[in-house]
């Protein structure tokens, strides 16, 4: 039986205290470490998380979700973690899907497995939304060589050896296409897993818009041309 306690789960988050202590509650009721990186909030997005049972790492300035995901991943790393799992702290994703996604990681044999909403399911998913996920991929595609069905969905799982391979150096949102990048170029086996992604009016408030696509992109074009 696999030890829940060498899957750790990173969460980056900034002004999540609607959120973070449900989304917290739910991962760590199957004994999974829980990290929490406090991105600059404002709120008591800390304060809630580290009630929950997260591990709660704090960045005194916003620095954006790839550089909170480096922090938290680079944590578990040293911390001894054989396994992680990216998670996001708005309420989308569902704790029931990773254990389903580390499954498919251990039996697959694959260095990273990346969660799909369009194999499974994008509950109130607006139509805008979509068309901005779907030229996402087009563009990952594109810019990656790999074809992928969701190239945006924060819910992975990984083995410890890729995630110190990732080394993201995108502090915002465009980690998201880096880690794709990254992927490809180091030749990693990657899988996809159907995942539920839940979209409230309190997620999408904090979604993507788009003009934060746009800049996605330009973030994407300028460190391509800096290599």
């Amino acid at each position: 039986m696999r030890d829940p306690r060498s899957l750790w789960i990173v969460i980056p988050a900034y002004n999540e205290a609607e959120s973070i202590g449900r989304v917290v509650a739910s991962l760590r009721s199957e004994g999974r470490p829980v990290v929490v990186v406090d991105d600059g909030s404002s709120d008591q997005t800390a304060e809630i998380a580290r009630a929950a049972g997260a591990t709660v790492l704090r960045h005194l300035l916003n620095l954006g979700q790839g550089g909170a995901l480096q922090t938290g991943i680079t944590f578990c790393l040293e911390s001894g973690a054989q396994y992680i799992c990216t998670f996001d702290a708005d309420g989308q994703h569902c704790a029931e899907d990773v254990e389903g996604m580390w499954e498919l990681l251990l039996t697959g044999g694959y260095d990273i497995v990346l969660g799909s909403r369009f194999l499974g399911a994008a509950c109130g998913m607006p139509l805008s939304r979509k068309l901005l996920l779907k030229l996402a991929v087009l563009f990952t595609y594109l810019h990656s060589g790999l074809k992928l069905t969701d190239a945006h969905n924060g819910l992975r799982v990984m083995t410890a050896e890729s995630a110190s391979r990732l080394a993201l150096k995108q502090m915002g949102m465009a980690h998201a296409s880096e880690i794709i990048d990254r992927i490809a170029s180091l030749k990693l086996k990657y899988a996809e897993a159907p995942v539920t992604v839940l979209y409230t009016n309190y997620s999408k408030a904090k979604g993507q818009s788009a003009l934060g696509s746009v800049r996605i992109l330009m973030d994407l074009l300028i460190g391509r041309m800096l290599r």
